[in-house]
């Protein structure tokens, strides 16, 4: 007998098989040694209320033998001397473009700007030590993208978009954890993704693909309005019929290269705002409604808030429990910070972005500049922020309290960004239609979660880097840019996703329409 049950247990019954066996032989109407195998399928945490529950669902056979379980294997088959497409930028929606394009038979040439995983985590280690900012392999640049020094999130909005289920296998073949494929709200952890990356690399090399490292596109060839290659900044010309352009949101010499050329560029909403870190142990207590925090069943917690703040949105951003917090600058006199966590989460700390929406009206003077107006007043936050830290990258930070109240913290808590913290008068610091919008937000989420306006919570500024102030606008049905055919704008960088799965699923369409058009022309 084989049956499939969704049980709501406790966190003690849901940490080993031996709790939760008799659950379910229970329910199956069997004794306990009459079940074979317990399969858990899904796994979640609700914590809406005071007694925290684990909803599992699993499948579970009796007095029948299980099949064995089986990994997915992809077949990536040797691509070698088929056409190739060009792939600029190795990050989520670019690696994954290029697996797909293996896929479909086709040949991806990957153009990385910056360095290999290896050699990019000593150069951000050197960034720690605030030794100086490679500005071509850093938290942004190098292979993975700002993925992979991140928590490694895997959950997203955009599953009808595309095969989120795909995207997790593909990394679990690639060496991310079954876990993966059970959590409700997966991730990877930044000690295990460059491993990952690697693999994917590979998986691309002996198919025949290739991945051209400190490599920067300077140009795109572009002959009567259709691509037809691309231009390193060395001078070199790559030729190929279709460039899928994933470069990333950080990635400005793009956008400014392309207002250059007058390819058609759009404005768009994107949020920036501060980070903010309390101890981990504070939140554990909030969002697990005790006293005593976590304990030993529970992992560290998460939240999510949300708000509207005259007429934008006010929320929470990229939360990193047992996490810290790292400088995401990419160029000189810019002050930008994000977040990551490793696979346990076992840092004291639990940081996460709080921004706030940016309009086109809330940018002033910078309108003028038209579609690359937000990406300037996005640079001038960041100097602000830059010009009011310390020497080098050590960020400018308030305690939180401070913040809401609008006055100058004459001491700052411990925190976990590494490079160092100087206290500066944030809430004065960024533009008022952040600061005041904040500090309102805070207040609310202060009255939802008990104990969240602690004084022991810093902020940093500045968190800038959500997303794109600028969308690369592209045919809805084949993807192409408006103007520029074969052109295939694609990712965060373009626009069109929030986040490492729905990059990775939007580099899988683009990738597909790359072989629709390659097939027509």
């Amino acid at each position: 007998m084989k049956k499939e049950l969704t049980l709501r247990i406790t966190p003690q019954e849901a940490s080993d098989e031996k709790f939760y066996k008799p659950l379910v032989a229970r329910k199956m109407n069997v004794k306990p040694e009459a079940l074979t195998s317990i399969r858990v399928l899904r796994k979640s945490i609700d914590a809406r209320q005071p007694q925290v529950y684990i909803q599992m669902q699993v499948e579970a056979y009796a007095n029948i033998k299980p099949p064995e379980d089986k990994k997915v294997y992809f077949d990536y088959s040797n691509v070698e001397n088929s056409e190739e497409v060009i792939v600029v930028g190795a990050g989520p929606a670019g690696l994954f473009a290029a697996l797909r394009l293996i896929e479909l038979g086709l040949k991806p040439i990957v153009i990385e700007r910056g360095a290999e995983v290896s050699q990019r985590k000593r150069d951000v280690a050197k960034l720690n030590r605030n030794e100086g900012l490679n500005p071509e392999s850093n938290y942004a640049f190098g292979e993975g993208g700002a993925g992979t020094f991140s928590d490694g999130k895997l959950y997203t909005r955009s599953q009808k978009r595309g095969d989120l289920r795909k995207l997790l296998e593909v990394l679990h073949f690639h060496g991310a954890s079954n876990d993966i494929l059970i959590d409700t709200h997966p991730h990877v952890g930044t000690d295990k993704l460059p491993a990952v990356i690697k693999n994917i690399r590979q998986t691309i090399i002996n198919a025949g693909g290739q991945v051209l490292f400190n490599t920067k596109v300077a140009d795109l060839i572009i002959d009567d309005c259709t691509v037809n290659g691309v231009v390193s900044s060395k001078g070199e010309k790559i030729f190929s019929k279709a460039v899928v352009l994933a470069t990333g949101h950080s990635a400005r010499d793009i956008y400014y290269l392309l207002n250059e050329k007058s390819i058609k560029l759009e404005p768009k909403t994107w949020a920036m705002g501060v980070r903010v870190e309390h101890p981990q142990d504070l939140i554990d207590q909030i969002q697990y409604h005790s006293p005593d925090g976590r304990g030993m069943y529970l992992p560290a917690a998460s939240y999510s808030f949300t708000a509207q703040v005259e007429d934008r949105g006010v929320y929470s951003f990229c939360m990193c429990p047992g996490g810290f917090i790292v400088p995401a600058m990419t160029g000189e006199m810019e002050m930008v910070v994000n977040g990551m966590s490793p696979s346990r989460r076992n840092s004291p700390f639990a940081n996460s972005g709080m921004v706030v929406e940016i309009q086109t009206d809330d940018i002033g003077d910078f309108r003028k500049y038209g579609a690359i107006g937000g990406i300037m007043y996005q640079q001038e936050v960041e100097r602000l922020c830059y010009v009011n830290g310390g020497s080098g990258i050590i960020a400018p930070a308030q305690r939180l309290v401070d913040f809401v109240q609008g006055r100058l913290s004459y001491d700052l808590p411990d925190c976990s960004y590494v490079p160092g913290v100087v206290s500066s008068p944030l809430h004065f610091v960024l533009p008022d239609n952040i600061s005041n919008r904040l500090r309102t937000g805070f207040k609310q989420f202060g009255k939802w979660a008990n104990g969240y306006l602690s004084d022991d919570a810093i902020v940093l500024g500045t968190e800038s880097r959500t997303s794109s102030p600028v969308r690369i606008p592209r045919d809805p049905v084949t993807f192409q840019h408006v103007q520029i055919a074969g052109l295939f704008p694609c990712g965060e960088g373009a626009g069109y996703a929030g986040g490492i799965a729905s990059s990775a699923i939007d580099g899988e369409k683009c990738a597909e329409m790359v072989s629709v058009f390659l097939n027509h022309i």
